[in-house]
């Protein structure tokens, strides 16, 4: 990859947000907001080999994008009203008035968590958007086919332009009933990050959970009071300070082999100290406070033999009670074959397959399971499913290993 091209997929991790997110504000159309950053990406793959790399590069895709969008607005005739607003806009304009949320970046996540969509295609929308993710990429974390994923996205444009919701910002009241798929869109823009399914991207993609992580605590400064803002913040940081020791050489570490001294301990503090804040509320806690909890539990643990798996068993049965989802219980028949022993946990997760059968980590389990049992045939077969299904190269390379190892 040549310098340019480097500069272009830093660019784009960095950027994409910012540009989509700005040219939504000024033009009020996801549809040109999208495509003119798009085009504005295709015009610096062609130029910046050829001119070099602008010294500031978000400035130079900012203005690019706003002319392609003048220009595809021009264009279209029906759009009188909208070409006389973006060519009547200019740097001196004073800016729009302040009001609960003063990021472009937040606010276009909370413009397409908008009421009128139902949850999933909220969450889809959000992710191109605002990830800047691939189709093949939510795809994945969504567990359901591409096709039906281009479908949704593009519906739920059309309907937020039916509907003519208006990008705008939230108004303190409008934000509590908002939140709940606020979370799920930062989650999933987190869990991306740090498993990355991208063909060609790096397995673990730092802008991505880092931007996550930003929003969150942000919406955690907007709303320090509503728990599951404060759990999913935890999590997201008990997570990510395990990061530094969670890919080696290429391949992916378990958290059962990691250096734990390399674990970063000012995020893992900040974490237990939001888990223990939530927690002196008395207040019954939500999903993510409770997956908080487990990993604080986890991050409690100086060597992975000291892991109290009977508290971690606890807090997945709670969890189970507010979220009764295959993911949640095949998760928590891992915490089952530490206590109960593999072949119990085993009988857990054949339960599940009718239902995460395309799902790469029930197969990483059984596989585990079946290994530990001594069942090598059948190891190695759940292995070479998990291998197909798997999306990320760190983790192929341990899978791959971790099978290849039976012999």
């Amino acid at each position: 990859m040549s310098d340019a091209d480097a500069a272009v997929t830093r660019a784009h991790h960095a950027e994409w947000a910012r540009v989509v997110a700005t040219l939504t504000r000024r033009f009020g159309d996801l549809d040109i907001a999208e495509e003119a950053a798009a085009e504005a990406f295709a015009t610096a793959v062609e130029r910046w080999p050829a001119d070099g790399v602008p010294p500031n590069p978000g400035a130079w895709l900012t203005t690019t994008a706003t002319r392609k969008a003048i220009d595809r607005v021009r264009r279209e005739n029906n759009r009188a009203d909208k070409q006389q607003a973006a060519l009547t806009i200019s740097e001196n304009d004073p800016p729009e008035p302040p009001g609960a949320i003063d990021d472009d970046r937040l606010r276009l996540v909370f413009t397409c968590c908008h009421p009128a969509l139902a949850v999933p295609a909220r969450v889809a929308l959000t992710l191109r958007l605002l990830g800047g993710l691939t189709v093949p990429e939510i795809a994945r974390a969504f567990l359901v086919r591409e096709t039906a994923l281009e479908q949704r996205i593009t519906r739920a444009k059309a309907k937020l332009k039916a509907a003519r919701v208006p990008y705008r910002v939230p108004s303190a009241e409008d934000l509590p009933a908002r939140v709940s798929a606020v979370l799920v869109v930062l989650y999933l823009v987190f869990n991306e990050g740090y498993l990355a399914t991208g063909a060609g991207t790096d397995p673990v993609r730092h802008d991505l959970t880092a931007e996550a992580i930003r929003l969150t605590r942000l919406l955690h400064a907007l709303l320090p009071d509503d728990g599951e803002v404060t759990g999913l913040l935890a999590l997201m940081l008990l997570i990510e300070a395990r990061r530094p020791a969670r890919v080696v050489a290429g391949e992916l570490v378990a958290l059962d082999e990691q250096d734990r001294g390399a674990w970063d301990e000012g995020l893992i503090a900040e974490g237990h100290r939001l888990v223990r804040e939530r927690l002196a509320t008395g207040v019954a806690p939500g999903r993510y406070q409770v997956l908080a909890a487990i990993n604080a539990v986890h991050t409690s643990a100086r060597d992975v033999r000291d892991t109290d798996w009977s508290q971690i068993l606890a807090l997945y049965d709670q969890l189970v009670r507010l979220d009764p989802s295959p993911i949640v219980a095949l998760n928590r028949a891992i915490a089952v074959a530490e206590l109960d022993g593999p072949e119990v946990a085993l009988a857990a997760v054949d339960r599940l397959a009718g239902r995460l059968a395309g799902y790469h980590a029930y197969h990483v389990t059984r596989a585990d399971l079946l290994r530990r049992l001594g069942r090598g045939e059948q190891a190695r077969a759940a292995y070479d499913k998990a291998i197909e299904l798997a999306g990320n190269t760190a983790e192929i390379a341990h899978l791959t290993r971790r099978r290849d190892r039976l012999g």
